[in-house]
């Protein structure tokens, strides 16, 4: 079992409950928005909340929090901060676990509350606690972001790591095992927590990391402050900008932007809305403030998700970080969805799920709106047929049928901004179906195109589905991958 020392280094450490302050309160940070159209105050759905506790590393663990949350699919796929007996070195360990439901039960295979997947690498700058995970994944990969410490001596000695794994469970740290974020040492505090509690997203071929850093000199008396960097890789290592007064300049200079006064923060890039969103916690619940595209003015009043807290929230999220979509209303409403620790015992534990709906959003007033929103739904054509909107563009399925297998959703009306995405391939009744060696299902468009889809989608589309070599396979032009 771990000793007290370990314990108190969750919070003080590599935790996000900081040594001075309070996370919310006024800190003096500026955010520096420029004058401009006032915020607009967005219509707010009933709250929503899970009865009790929905995840936690069960008996053995004594705090539970700092969750991250992606939407995969029909899976909620939770990593979070916790300590298990005999896991790694005496410190912090981020474990897994998923469930169908954000109100849960969050379980690992086999049915067990959770499993370990990331722990202190000796010897190293996170060889005692690893903590604070922000989880995406890119291309197929994912990208494990967390808070590290080499021990309990908490003078400045978090930093930022960064792993990768092919499963979100196998991890392997990169950028050679050392800090891609360390402390900027600019100005001397009491709160000696240094950088870390980081949150990541992907946009537009940018990897975007919020964190926190007592030393910098943005940050408020306390510490509090959220500071960001955005990168080509994963590793920030190439073309790496630091947001500023003017912007986003090349990393190196004083950390003096800060985007919110507050510790242990979270964020989305929100497409229907145009904004990024960051959750933070404030006296009555979690806080969710909007920025636009270049941080240069809050388009949108913040959004109050109320409840009980004491750790900071992780928000429902899809791979890349994005917001997930609604699937009974894409186009207008906007799921805001956290888990939070909300008990003190007497490290923060007992994590809930708590929401709200924003409404009445013109979610798909432009073509590049629609075309984010609306990626794997389907529309009505006026040629009597159901366009599928795929990677900013439509291809067009003469089956409904089909269609609906291929989507999440069909909507009963035309969605007009859709109709400005070019049309980039066309999908007949009967079409020509190819299977290559490895069993991958193909249909060929009407301009000779070869659209990857599940292997049900052929039958439905009335296509005899023809075994091709490898070369003929490949020959083919490539129209995409339709498969979700």
């Amino acid at each position: 079992m771990r000793g007290a020392a370990g314990l108190l280094c969750a919070v003080l450490v590599a935790g996000c409950t900081q040594v001075s302050g309070t996370p919310g309160a006024q800190s003096g940070v500026e955010s520096r928005a420029q004058p401009g159209r006032l915020p607009v105050d967005l219509q707010v759905g009933p709250e929503r909340s899970s009865g009790g506790v929905v995840l936690s590393g069960g008996m053995p663990a004594p705090y539970n929090y700092g969750p991250t949350v992606l939407q995969d699919g029909g899976q909620y796929q939770v990593w979070w901060c916790s300590q298990l007996p005999g896991i790694g070195p005496p410190g912090d360990d981020v474990l897994h676990a998923a469930s169908g439901s954000l109100d849960g039960p969050f379980t690992a295979s086999g049915g067990a509350p959770a499993v370990p997947v990331f722990s202190g690498q000796p010897g190293g700058f996170d060889g005692m606690h690893t903590c604070d995970p922000s989880v995406l994944r890119v291309d197929g990969r994912h990208y494990l972001y967390y808070t590290g410490a080499a021990g309990d001596d908490h003078a400045h000695g978090n930093s930022i790591g960064v792993a990768s794994s092919a499963d979100g469970r196998s991890w392997r740290r990169e950028a050679g095992g050392a800090p891609i974020v360390t402390p900027s040492g600019e100005v001397h505090r009491e709160n000696t927590y240094g950088a870390g509690q980081p949150s990541a997203l992907y946009l537009d071929g940018w990897f975007y990391l919020m964190f926190t850093d007592t030393t910098a000199a943005g940050a408020g008396w306390n510490g509090a402050g959220q500071f960001v960097l955005r990168a080509r890789d994963p590793e920030f290592r190439d073309q790496v900008q630091a947001l500023t007064a003017e912007g986003f300049r090349p990393a190196g200079g004083a950390r003096a932007r800060s985007v919110v006064d507050a510790f242990s923060a979270d964020w989305m890039w929100v497409p229907a809305l145009d904004a990024f969103a960051i959750a933070h916690q404030t006296a009555d619940g979690t806080s969710v403030t909007f920025w636009n595209r270049d941080f240069t003015e809050h388009p949108y009043s913040p959004v109050l998700i109320p409840g009980p807290w004491q750790e900071g929230p992780g928000l429902a999220r899809r791979p890349d970080g994005t917001a997930p979509v609604s699937t009974s209303d894409p186009c207008g409403t906007v799921p805001l969805d956290v888990l939070r620790a909300t008990a003190l015992l007497p490290a923060p534990t007992d994590i809930r799920h708590f929401g709200v709906d924003v409404t009445g959003v013109d979610g798909c007033a432009s073509p590049k709106q629609a075309a984010a929103v609306l990626n794997g739904f389907a529309v009505p054509s006026p040629e009597r047929t159901v366009d599928v909107v795929h990677d900013g563009a439509r291809v067009r399925i003469e089956r409904r049928s089909v269609a609906e297998l291929l989507v999440t959703r069909v909507l009963d009306r035309r969605v007009p901004a859709v109709a400005e995405l070019p049309v980039v391939g066309t999908i007949e009744t009967g079409a020509k179906a190819l299977r290559a060696p490895s069993g991958e299902v193909g249909l060929v468009d009407a301009e000779g195109r070869l659209w990857t889809v599940p292997p049900e989608v052929a039958e439905a589309n009335g296509s005899a589905v023809v075994d091709v070599p490898e070369t003929e396979w490949a020959a083919y032009l490539r129209g995409g991958d339709l498969r979700r």
